[in-house]
Formats: C-alpha cells, structure tokens, sequence
C-alpha cells in the first residue's frame, strides 16, 4: 500500500503482552502468547500465519468476544487510552460497533438465515441508536448501496444472495455506526479471485470516505502486501515478525516467515521452485523448551532448544522487528562492531 499514515503519540489500539488461554480441566493451551502490537488511526496492520496459530484468537480478544473455555489471562487492551479488560457490560456494549466493528470469517454463517437483510440492519442500528423504524430502514437502505448492493435487497434472505453480496452484507453491517477500527477475519474466504478483487478495492475506497483502520486477518500474504501498511507473522500463538509490508515481503528475517513468503508464486519474474515449510504445527498442549519453531527451522541452532526468542529490532527506520535467535546474535555483533568503532 502506497504511503504510511503518520503515527501518532498515541495509537488508536494499543495492546501490551495479551495472552489468551484455553482451559479445560487440567489441560492449558496457550493460543496467544504476550502479543504487543499497535494500530494507528487510518492504517491498515495485516496478521498472517498457519491455521490455529492465534490471529483470530488474538482478534476476538481486542472486543472482549471470548466464551469460556477461553480466558484472557494476562495482558492490556487500550483503545484510546480506555481499558477495554476494564470495560462493564454496559461500556462493552457501547464499545462494540460504535468503536471496533468485526468482521467475521464465513459471512453465511455470521448472517441470521431465517431473517432478512434488511432486518439484521436494521436491528444493529435500532440497538445503538434512538432513531424511529422507518429512519433505520432508510439507513439501511443507504449502507447496502454504499457496499454497491442495490436496496431491493432488503427484503432478501442470506441464501438468495451471492457469496459476495453476503460479504458486502457483513461489511455494511461492520460500518453501520461508522466505527474507529474495523477487524476482519478472513473477509474474502471461499470467494474467487474476481469477486475478492471488487471487495478489496470497495473497502479501499470505504476506508479512503470514512478514514477507519484496519486489522486484516488472512492466509494471502499477496493479498496483504497490496492493502496493507504493516504486517505481522503469528507462529504457535507469538508474534515472531513484525514490520513495514514491503520489508516483511521482500527481506523476511525471521525462518517462518521465509518459508511462507517461499510458498506463494510470483505473477511476474522468472519461475522458480515453491518450497513449503516442513513438518506439522506444533502442539498447543505439549510445547517444546525454547523456541516453538526449532523442530520445522532448517536453520536450527543448540540456543532455539533451550531459550525462548524474543522480539528484538531489525531496523529502526521504519522498525523491523523479528523473534529469532539468529537475528539476534547478528544485531548483537552489530551493535559490538559499532561500539568498538567508536570507542
């Protein structure tokens, strides 16, 4: 994505260390590990990874939409500098869609089958807002052209519409009280290429009119370096890389990251041989000491098997920031190179 907003002194999400654990009797799994990460107003921040590596848990966090056997066990959530762990029932309340809007996964199953459209609108707009019957359906009306659906199709029912009319759907639902940060889990699952294209290019342009950010979940690391300012690669529940989309693409440090920028294809250049990563995921219930990854890094060291990496600069300018012990023996020789200089 062309040009970074600037940053502010205060981001408009600020999450610190959050860690969200899944417990059932005896047994914890750990499906977010002490994750920091911060949004800005107007940006656009992606999170990537495998499947059950902790995007969506971490997204569900951020609104406080958990269900128990999941437990936000340790952490801070600040949405412009309000607590959001700290929030009543009633502020939650508030919160949710007027602030932070969620756009989930399947739209079909997100949408109400048994009611129309225009009555799920409708319905999200009555319970936020003190405005009569009639004032709610013309909004309504106004939000599915606004997602370029004509308003005829109020009176339709989720499986008399197209995969991407459902998701323009949900989008629209997303925008009803003109939130702050919009979460979207996978937005464009199980659409073709075509139909996701149309999506992507309404939301840019939604974006541009509206001025909210975004938290962009999926597996299309193409995808995310065309919409996306930063981006950041979840591995077994951590953050392991985090950085501008161009630097995460293009000088990936951390291994996990290059194996999964190694398996996509290029459009354009010359072919080369895709390479997958090896192995399978590692199990939330039995972790290994030290780094998560070692059993399917090619680039192993005695280190990964006894200490745990941490998040360590890469670059300062724009920050890169990468868990790996790799990386951080080279900044740590860096840094000796420098001081010695200048001794």
């Amino acid at each position: 994505m062309d040009g970074n907003p600037t940053p502010l002194a205060q981001p408009l999400l600020s999450c610190r260390g959050v860690s969200v654990d899944y417990v059932v009797g005896n047994l914890n799994a750990r499906a977010c590990n002490r994750v920091t990460l911060d949004i800005h107003p107007g940006e656009t921040v992606g999170l990537a990874g495998e499947s059950g590596c902790g995007k969506s848990t971490f997204a569900f966090a951020i609104t406080r939409m958990h269900n128990a056997p999941a437990l936000i066990s340790e952490g801070e959530i600040l949405f412009e500098g309000r607590d959001v762990l700290k929030m009543s029932d009633r502020e939650l309340r508030a919160f949710r869609w007027k602030e932070t809007a969620m756009v989930f996964q399947s739209a079909m199953n997100a949408l109400n089958p048994v009611i129309t459209i225009g009555e799920q609108l409708i319905d999200v707009i009555l319970a936020h807002q003190d405005i009569s019957r009639d004032a709610a359906w013309a909004r309504g009306e106004e939000l599915l052209e606004t997602v370029g659906i004509a308003k005829s199709r109020m009176t339709s029912f989720a499986h008399q519409l197209s995969g991407g009319m459902r998701q323009r759907v949900v989008i629209a639902i997303a925008l009803v009280l003109r939130p702050k940060l919009i979460v979207m889990d996978e937005p464009t699952t199980a659409l073709d290429v075509v139909v996701e294209r149309e999506i992507m290019d309404e939301l840019q342009d939604l974006k541009e009119r509206y001025g909210f950010a975004i938290l962009f979940i999926s597996h299309d690391l193409g995808l995310m370096g065309e919409i996306c300012d930063r981006i950041g690669i979840m591995y077994a529940g951590n953050l392991v890389e985090l950085g501008e989309a161009r630097q995460v693409l293009e000088q990936p440090r951390h291994p996990y990251t290059k194996g999964l920028v190694g398996s996509f294809p290029t459009i354009h250049g010359p072919k080369t041989r895709l390479h997958g990563i090896p192995g399978n995921p590692v199990n939330l219930l039995q972790l290994p000491q030290g780094c998560n990854f070692q059993s399917r890094c090619t680039a192993c060291i005695s280190r990964c098997q006894t200490d745990e990496p941490r998040l360590v600069t890469v670059a300062e300018t724009p920050p890169h920031l990468a868990a790996c012990h790799l990386v951080s023996a080279a900044t740590e020789a860096d840094t000796k190179v420098v001081e010695e200089a200048t001794s």
